[in-house]
């Protein structure tokens, strides 16, 4: 069986750019021999050979007469007199095309891929919110999605990436999210005309944008815009949750120690804490760590104030809890249903406490 993924192929000289707007779900699986079809009443339908239909654009007698695919991207049906009863603009995954947006009483977020084999709905998402934009990782053990980044505060009614040169002469291109204000958000100035363009959410939670350059034979898209990077004026590499897998401390965009027991020790892929194997608060302790932020802790505020013995009892109280985070300075306390990445900061009154069996 296949999956569902309609794609919208964007031409660019010899490049062919594959952007999806639907994810699959169980659900809507079909075989080989489906097919996607316009009927005579207007409505795009995906069906199988014996009729069963696995997806539609619920467009029947709404007007349609025509089919098309847009020069940036957008695939659209449309009445006699050229207006758009249904685009594929209105329903983006995990990407943006230059021109797409993501807007309030439509799709207000992008979520990433699972993985690069599964086309489904990953843990992380940017959401368009009242006052922001922000972004999530959702964890297994958390009731709500764990918050990693937040724009400054900015009503906007919707986020639109747009492409606009910079010079009469188009020698350099800006890539930017426009707001409903009439501002705008800039990402990257390429230059080079940038209009082919794409902003992902990835598997990894970070933001990107890929530009296609059709002036070579080979390599012709490069990541021209990465949210979390060293030179990023957004955030570093530490912000990003899995940076350093399922745990480490994170340094100038490095995974530079493993916490344990025994203090902060050489960083691997394999470095994880302790499986807990009972709640009951006498089959488990804590171990601390001085001078770190769970990658949480920048964006949210905790809760507090708090004395340091009253955050642990919060996690002591709750299974699902893996550790706690304390600031010192403030009295601030955040409770950790994953651990990940840790940011080494200078401040030793900000304190890691990892829940570990005794045995």
């Amino acid at each position: 069986m296949l999956t569902l993924s309609l794609f919208v192929w964007v031409s660019n000289g010899l490049s062919l750019l594959i952007v999806g707007f639907g994810k699959p779900t169980a659900a809507n699986q079909f075989s080989e021999n489906a097919t996607l079809s316009l009927g005579t009443n207007g409505n795009l339908v995906l069906a199988e050979a014996d009729g069963t239909v696995v997806w539609q654009t619920n467009t029947a007698n709404k007007g349609v007469v025509g089919f098309k695919l847009l020069s940036n991207g957008n695939m659209v049906l449309r009445d006699s007199k050229g207006n758009f009863i249904w685009q594929s603009f209105d329903y983006p995954t995990d990407t943006l095309l230059v021109g797409q947006s993501i807007r309030v009483g439509g799709v207000t977020k992008l979520v990433s891929r699972k993985s690069a084999k599964e086309n489904v709905d990953g843990s992380y998402s940017f959401v368009l919110e009242p006052k922001q934009w922000a972004m999530y990782h959702k964890i297994s053990n958390s009731p709500q999605p764990v918050l990693y980044y937040s724009s400054p505060r900015q009503p906007t009614d919707y986020l639109k990436f747009i492409c606009t040169p910079d010079t009469d002469e188009g020698f350099a291109y800006d890539l930017s999210l426009e707001t409903s204000d009439g501002g705008s958000s800039f990402l990257a100035r390429p230059k080079y005309n940038s209009t082919a363009s794409f902003l992902r959410l990835g598997m990894d939670g970070n933001l990107v944008i890929y530009t296609y350059y059709d002036k070579v034979s080979w390599g012709a898209y490069e990541k021209t815009f990465s949210a979390f990077d060293r030179d990023s004026n957004w955030e570093t590499e530490c912000q990003l949750p899995e940076r350093c897998g399922k745990l480490g401390v994170c340094e100038d965009n490095q995974c530079v120690a493993c916490p344990s027991e025994k203090g902060l020790l050489g960083w691997s892929k394999s470095c994880e804490a302790k499986k807990l194997t009972s709640c009951a608060a006498k089959d488990f302790h804590y171990y601390k760590i001085e001078g770190v932020d769970h990658y949480m802790c920048k964006y949210t505020r905790g809760s507090g104030p708090v004395k340091v013995e009253d955050c642990g009892k919060k996690c002591t109280s709750d299974c699902k809890c893996l550790g706690y985070f304390y600031n010192q300075d403030t009295s601030r306390c955040w409770i950790a249903y994953d651990l990940m990445t840790l940011t080494k900061v200078s401040n030793s009154t900000h304190l890691g406490f990892i829940k570990v069996p005794n045995k």
